[in-house]
């Protein structure tokens, strides 16, 4: 396809062509990854400007490069072809959809500062369900009965992104659901979707080393329903986060169709809730309609995002009584309040993500409940990492749980024990619920484990989830919280 086919009809702000119109085989935000009849987009990232890797992408073979309006135009060679523009993440983005092919028919999408990953995870499976072929793209990699890939970023860039969508067109996958994090949504990642469907979960302080201010943070966040969503689409709001009033009145400006869930949801109100061993019972009002059911998983959040996924999965097409019936069968996603195992005592034993203060405080909150016993918690902090969150975590886990055992993370280039020190600087003295397990992660958790008595304990190791490695220095060895402790159940069996 030459350039001015692909740039046909898209008209961005400040766009100009210098040179010849090649025909473009493809694009990357990577010169590495430049072979000839390339498209390179340099653009300024994080950690590197793409500008300083034109003459690496015009050696490699690149026919045209994309920048910035504003950016001065290094020195190319005649058939090479220039194009700026004044937004050209957002064209870069466009560009890759058209180079790439047709995605799947159905495109939901769901943004929040958490439960991103457990509400694609089970709208894809309510889909499944209801005998739609389905998707989840995000944290965890893509899923899908027909085509799957490893955990990678929770918003890949355009490239990676609309390839893959391809790719699932391809297999036979026709409805899918993604993460849109605020990263993703700011660095125009996701242009180029038409989403049918959009969630948004909640907004708690986070990510502002980057958005530097909520509002920003929001922002970002809204360009989901705001820039994304199509005309005709369905926004799916959590009714009981703070922000849920400001989106709904965005999303009525541009008068597409929403509804709220949640115990204030008008749509999907949350009417009861009543844990029970496996789970909890739930009623709700479907659009009028009392329906209880169960949700085989434990948490006010679980059920937040059971919520989501039902009000996504019913907006793209499936069908209502399937989908209310699936809630019964959903799976947590791995590493999200995950049940790893069940000690040989018969008390349960959870892996969870929460590697940050206010995540912790909430997952063992919400597993108190379910701990008639000792609740027990095995933790630690990443290396490298924002050093300020290390004491809090230490002063919360002790305050929340009847034993904290203090262990390794992934302390990368730090020593772990001077991560654990910082992590007990927060403990008040007179507390003895905890100790510090200098043998390593694996023996923490055999440490947690011991600590068992009997099925009214629960244990909980938090911080690592669904990550598959422990990096100690530069090497990433393997390590799954959940498989060690199912191994290490097994040899005690």
């Amino acid at each position: 396809m030459r350039l001015s086919e692909l740039l046909r009809d898209l008209a961005p702000a400040g766009l100009t062509v210098v040179g010849p119109d090649p025909a473009i085989a493809g694009m990357s935000f990577d010169s590495r990854a430049v072979v000839p009849g390339f498209l390179f987009v340099a653009v300024a990232g994080a950690r590197a400007d793409g500008s300083s890797f034109i003459a690496d992408a015009l050696a490699r073979g690149a026919v045209a490069v994309l920048l910035a309006a504003d950016a001065p135009a290094p020195p190319v060679g005649a058939g090479v072809a220039m194009v700026h523009c004044a937004d050209p993440r957002g064209l870069a983005a466009r560009l890759a959809a058209r180079l790439s092919g047709e995605p799947p028919a159905r495109i939901a999408a769901v943004t929040g500062t958490s439960g991103k990953s457990s509400v694609v995870h089970f709208t894809r499976q309510i889909w499944e369900r209801c005998g739609l072929e389905g998707a989840s793209v995000g944290t965890l990699g893509i899923v899908s009965r027909a085509y799957t890939t490893p955990p990678g970023l929770t918003t890949p860039d355009p490239v990676v992104l609309h390839r893959d969508l391809a790719a699932l067109k391809r297999s036979g996958v026709d409805h899918v659901a993604l993460e849109a994090s605020s990263h993703g949504l700011d660095q125009r990642r996701l242009d180029g979707l038409l989403v049918d469907a959009a969630a948004f979960t909640n907004l708690t302080h986070e990510h502002l080393d980057y958005h530097r201010l909520m509002d920003a943070y929001f922002a970002a966040k809204a360009r989901l329903f705001t820039d994304l969503l199509r005309s005709g689409g369905t926004a799916i709001v959590n009714a009981d986060s703070d922000r849920a009033a400001e989106l709904v009145a965005l999303c009525a400006r541009r008068g597409v169709t929403v509804w709220t869930y949640g115990r204030a949801g008008e749509a999907l109100r949350l009417l009861t809730c009543e844990p029970h061993a496996t789970g909890q019972r739930l009623g709700v009002s479907v659009f009028g309609q009392r329906v209880d059911f169960d949700l085989p998983l434990i948490g006010d959040f679980q059920v937040s995002n059971a919520l989501a996924a039902l009000g996504l999965a019913l907006a793209t097409g499936a069908d209502r009584e399937r989908a209310l019936a699936a809630i019964a069968h959903l799976e947590g996603a791995p590493g999200r309040l995950q049940l790893a195992a069940r000690h040989r005592c018969g008390a349960p034993v959870y892996v969870d993500y929460a590697h940050k203060p206010q995540a912790l405080e909430a997952v063992l909150l919400t597993l108190r409940p379910f701990a008639a016993g000792r609740l027990v918690v095995v933790f630690g902090c990443g290396g490298d990492r924002d050093r300020a969150k290390r004491p809090v975590m230490g002063e919360i886990a002790t305050r929340l749980a009847d034993i904290t055992i203090v262990t390794d993370d992934n302390p990368r280039s730090e020593q772990p024990a001077a991560i654990r020190s910082e992590i007990a600087g927060g403990i008040p003295r007179e507390r003895t619920n905890w100790r510090d397990e200098p043998a390593g992660r694996r023996a923490a958790i055999a440490a947690g484990l011991a600590s068992l008595s009997g099925p009214a304990d629960l244990l909980l190791i938090a911080g690592k989830g669904h990550e598959s490695g422990q990096t100690i220095g530069a090497v990433t060895h393997p390590f799954d919280d959940a498989a060690v402790a199912r191994e290490l159940v097994a040899e005690a069996a």
